[in-house]
């Protein structure tokens, strides 16, 4: 049995891959910035010692970015200098261990984008599309959801009306509340100065008696032949989430998204046997332990995978298999802050699992098309990855040289934002 090498800690290859000469080995991590749609994209090469073979992943965090980047450059990357791609499983451990206190948003995108990264390259180097790797296509496209708001339920029905003559089964819909910071809409009177400042406070009780009662009068409007679905973005303590569930109970939606945050995850149980409404979360989560509580009852009905956070596709199809274990479906997280590498690695995992349910859908700028050659966009409402080898999408270094990315804290100001009492909001 092959064993480490003492001084290197690299594993020997294996006889038969000695005899068909030298074995492939990781010469390079390169890191990448761009941001072509405003947000910042973490792009990943691994390189290794046949030309022209190399793999891309996504470590995409656009709140700490530069952090990311440097656990990258600084710790995993001479770490990987030497060893063999094909060994994903062993490499996932070795760097997530390596960090000692592990764990963390930072450590899993960073481990998420040299993880996907390696993936697309074995599908590469065996010439096969990235799904291929997973077992096949159990469908041949993933239905995909897009987003909508406005200022009233009649502005949101109409939105939602051109969604579905544009091909989308499934829309995301957020309503304004007067006067208030609310995610997803700020409606016409609001200033945008002024939201952008965080000068607008998040009003919940403004949001329970307005929210509802819009999304009631939504269903109304577009009836049921088109799927509704909602992001409450965190912004709720477990009593305001059970009364606003009490309130959409007859709204028909498809899932609720982010009633709570990470923190108040231990009430999902209570408030999922309590209502009808499926419930959606973890886009937030960074480790496949913050899902299998909720799994296990289960207390959740849809599992928000964000692929390159949850430290890429190697964790993110094992919590696929539990989700298919537990009757609970896949909704992977995919706003434009996820790179179109990163959708794309997603859409592997979306085909090849019988768990997915819906995945969600960026309406990419065109210069991020340039950046990324290769990006897929949706058909019809639905996301049908490519044939070609690996993921499929590539990435463009002159285009990216043109999009520099923001300071620090340039991208968004969430972290400013404040209750009506001021006191300091969820984003």
């Amino acid at each position: 049995m092959a064993q480490p090498d003492a001084r290197t800690g690299l594993l020997a290859p294996a006889p038969w891959v000695e005899e068909r000469g030298a074995p492939i080995r990781i010469t390079a991590v390169r890191t990448f910035l761009t941001a072509p749609h405003g947000c910042p994209h973490l792009i990943v090469r691994v390189e290794t010692n046949d030309p022209g073979l190399y793999g891309l992943g996504c470590a995409s965090d656009p709140q700490r970015t530069l952090a990311v980047r440097s656990v990258l450059d600084d710790y995993l990357a001479p770490l990987l200098v030497g060893r063999d791609p094909d060994d994903i499983e062993d490499i996932h451990r070795l760097l997530l261990n390596s960090a000692y206190w592990r764990g963390g948003s930072v450590t899993g995108n960073a481990l998420g984008g040299v993880d996907v990264a390696l993936w697309d390259l074995k599908a590469k180097r065996l010439g096969t599309p990235l799904y291929a790797l997973f077992g096949g296509r159990v469908r041949t496209g993933a239905a995909a959801y897009t987003h909508v708001e406005g200022a009233d339920a009649r502005e949101i029905a109409d939105k939602v009306a051109a969604a579905f003559e544009r091909g989308f089964g499934h829309v995301r819909i957020q309503a304004a509340v007067p006067g208030a910071d609310t995610y997803g809409s700020h409606g016409a009177e609001a200033d945008p100065a002024a939201v952008r400042a965080r000068r607008v406070p998040w009003d919940s009780a403004g949001y329970l008696r307005t929210v509802p009662a819009v999304l009631a009068r939504v269903r109304e409007l577009v009836g049921d032949g088109v799927e509704l679905l909602h992001d409450v973005h965190e912004r709720l303590d477990p009593r305001q989430a059970r009364e606003f569930l009490r309130r959409i109970a007859d709204t028909g939606l498809y899932f609720v998204e982010d009633l709570l945050a990470p923190e108040d995850a231990g009430h999902f149980a209570r408030l999922h046997d309590a209502s009808p409404v499926p419930l959606a979360v973890g886009e937030l989560f960074h480790d496949t332990a913050q899902f299998l509580p909720l799994l296990d009852g289960p207390a959740i009905d849809f599992a928000r995978i964000r692929v390159p956070t949850l430290g890429g596709l190697t964790p993110a199809r094992k919590i696929a298999a539990v989700c298919e274990l537990r009757g609970v479906r896949l909704a992977p997280h995919g706003p434009a802050d996820v790179s179109p590498v990163a959708q794309a690695a997603t859409l592997a995992l979306d085909v090849s699992s019988h768990a997915f349910g819906v995945q969600e859908a960026a309406a990419f700028k065109p210069a991020v098309h340039e950046v990324f050659p290769g990006t897929i966009v949706p058909r019809r409402g639905t996301l049908v990855p490519h044939r070609a080898p690996g993921h499929g999408v590539d990435f463009d270094e002159s285009a990216a040289r043109r999009h520099p990315v923001p300071e620090p804290l340039g991208h968004d100001r969430w972290a400013l934002l404040r209750n009506t009492d001021g006191s300091v909001q969820r984003p």
